[in-house]
């Protein structure tokens, strides 16, 4: 599809040997899982039996799942062998997936569409020339210098609204608009849809993301990766499919880059065609062993239900001791590493995170307080039911429309550089985590305040009121929704920054006592914990849990300092999960509701606004 083929495809041979690999991962992966899955359910059951109360949700949740506003339109595709310019139908899905027809009456006919890919992982570039340096950099010829062997569609015919979806693994789709704002909608609406498609793990609160995403932290930990990174974006199956990518890359690149025919950028593109063969098959592979484990999963979450619940308490108290006993072994090393590079480097990272997060929710609070304007003004003013009707139903769609939202994603985009930087020296390399982390929480936010308006307006307009006692009506709603959207956006805020740092600093603080855990008598604590006999307590992860909880304490305090102390005690209070803290407590999923103090009953569900009948023209 873009360029010249590698000399051969993947042949029988290379293909066992993914095959071998990809079962070697699940055999070291499925244990670390399985060990996940019970520490999973004991922190659940724990949480639930805690008589800390959580911080109470004061917006409404919204029904609407996580999604994308549905994007279609005509494109110009570079596709084929020799790769040419050929206009093609293009359809973002909700679910993120990107499909190209050959035609618009091909799609509406219900057609297969020429090609498809799940967007999780691209990169949306928009400039040729950035581009095209991308992909020199790609398979450089050995002398250093950029030849041209065969002639370069790219440079034949310059692009002028180009969109090139670039993969670290996977062949690069090249796109070109019309227009430049075409180029601008359907740069908007990709990049909506590789942010729903990478953060489906992370915004779970099912036991089984948790346990798969600390799953694979350990894995990687036991290869000594200890820094995370952006290969936690995507569902189960791609994460450990770009993990396996990693490990795969550089003996691809041994072995087949000296074999690849062209040169240049030709040749840079063979090189993702060969990439792009063997994701698919690594990842084919890995979905596979996954589904052939869900059987095996939904017993076991089952069975440690039934264990675990009878004798939590127990476990706890075991698991107190142990803890206790083993933070007197380290304390002396984890407050000397905690005293150095973590001390000095906390407080900047801190309130980098601090107004990241509160640029976009400000940007957040006021569109919606401009969205609640302008429907009071077409209240007043409007002479047409159905124009009220359609502002209403675009008030509805806000949170969902990637052009008004853009303003609030952009200030967590801008502070990825910044934030690069301070935390690179930890070994973190998952910015684009945290900036998807940010503009999923302004969504999520905006999605909540929406809701919880239409709701309120929904109750307190009647058919007795007229266009002006309407408007006033809503202006007391506009006051309550953005009092309670103040509320639960420091809420948010403190627990996803707390997260955050978590996940900053904890992989770096492990790696530093390494040594030190290693010399730790270990089995003399574990004689306790083996007795007990249930896999949902490890000396391992008792461990963790130690460095973890003093850690924060650190992070609440660096956080009382940015935020305030009357501002945040409450809410690190609320959401600190007994009996120990939780790495990166993420927004549930609308599918997995229920761990909200806050009931709303029968009528949370959004209804349609009751319109006020004054004057006659505004009833028509």
């Amino acid at each position: 599809m873009m360029g010249g083929r590698p000399s051969s495809p993947l042949d029988k041979r290379q293909q066992q040997h993914v095959t071998d690999r990809v079962d070697a991962l699940l055999r070291s992966f499925l244990p670390c899982y399985r060990g996940q899955l019970a520490a999973s359910v004991l922190r659940q059951v724990a949480c639930e039996l805690s008589p800390q109360e959580p911080a109470g949700c004061q917006l409404l949740r919204s029904k609407k799942l996580p999604r994308v506003r549905e994007h279609r339109g005509p494109l110009v595709h570079l596709r084929g062998h020799p790769p040419q310019w050929q206009p093609v139908f293009c359809v973002l899905r909700g679910d993120g997936r990107l499909e190209w027809f050959s035609h618009r009456e091909e799609y509406e006919d219900g057609g297969r569409p020429l090609g498809s890919t799940a967007l999780t992982g691209y990169t949306v570039l928009t400039c040729q020339r950035e581009y095209l340096r991308l992909l020199d950099t790609l398979c450089p010829d050995a002398s250093g210098a950029h030849t041209q062997e065969e002639a370069d569609p790219l440079l034949e015919m310059p692009v002028g609204c180009p969109l090139f979806l670039q993969h670290p693994f996977r062949r690069h789709l090249c796109f070109s608009a019309a227009t430049r704002e075409a180029q601008r909608a359907w740069r908007l609406a990709l990049q909506g849809g590789i942010r729903l498609r990478g953060t489906v793990l992370q915004r779970s609160q099912a036991p089984a993301a948790w346990a798969f995403l600390e799953a694979v932290r350990l894995y990687r930990q036991h290869q000594g990766h200890f820094g995370d990174d952006d290969v936690t974006l995507g569902s189960d199956a791609e994460v450990l499919t770009a993990v396996l990518m990693r490990e795969l890359l550089p003996a691809l690149r041994a072995q087949t880059l000296p074999g690849l025919r062209g040169a240049g950028r030709t040749r840079a593109w063979a090189w993702t065609e060969l990439l792009d063969a063997v994701h698919a098959a690594v990842l084919a592979r890995a979905s596979a062993g996954l589904r052939a484990f869900q059987p095996e999963k939904d017993e076991l979450l089952a069975a440690l239900e039934r264990t675990i619940r009878p004798d939590v308490d127990q476990m706890l108290r075991l698991r107190a001791r142990v803890a206790g006993r083993l933070r007197a072994e380290v304390q002396g090393p984890l407050e000397s590493c905690l005293r150095g590079k973590v001390a000095v480097q906390l407080p900047r990272i801190t309130r980098t995170l601090v107004s990241t997060v509160e640029a976009a929710l400000v940007a957040v609070q006021t569109l919606l307080a401009r969205g609640v304007d302008r429907l009071s003004r077409h209240l007043r003013g409007s002479s047409s039911g159905a124009q009220l009707r359609k502002e209403v139903y675009a008030f509805g769609e806000m949170p969902w429309d990637p052009e008004l939202m853009q303003i609030c994603y952009q200030e967590a985009e801008q502070s990825r550089r910044r934030l690069g930087r301070l935390v690179a020296p930890f070994g973190f390399l998952g910015t684009q985590s945290l900036v998807f982390g940010a503009q999923d929480l302004a969504q999520q936010l905006m999605a909540d305040a929406v809701a919880t308006f239409l709701q309120l307006a929904d109750q307190c307009l009647t058919t007795a009121l007229d266009c002006d006692q309407a408007a006033r009506q809503l202006e007391k709603v506009r006051a309550r929704v953005l009092k309670k959207f103040r509320s639960d956006s420091g809420s948010a805020r403190s627990r996803r920054v707390r997260g955050w740092l978590l996940g900053i600093f904890l992989p770096f603080v492990l790696s530093q006592l390494e040594q030190r855990r290693r010399r730790v008598e270990l089995p003399a604590f574990e004689a306790d914990v083996l007795a007990m006999g249930s896999p949902a307590l490890t000396i391992e992860g008792i461990y963790e849990d130690v460095i973890r909880g003093v850690l924060s304490q650190r992070i609440d305090g660096e956080l009382k300092k940015a935020l305030g102390a009357a501002d945040v005690s409450s809410t690190l209070d609320g959401c600190s999960e007994a009996p120990w803290d939780q790495v990166g407590a993420d927004e549930e999923t609308e599918a997995q509701r229920g761990t909200c103090s806050r009931q709303p009953g029968p009528g949370a569900e959004v209804q349609p606004l009751c319109l006020p009948p004054a004057p006659e023209t505004f009833r028509s």
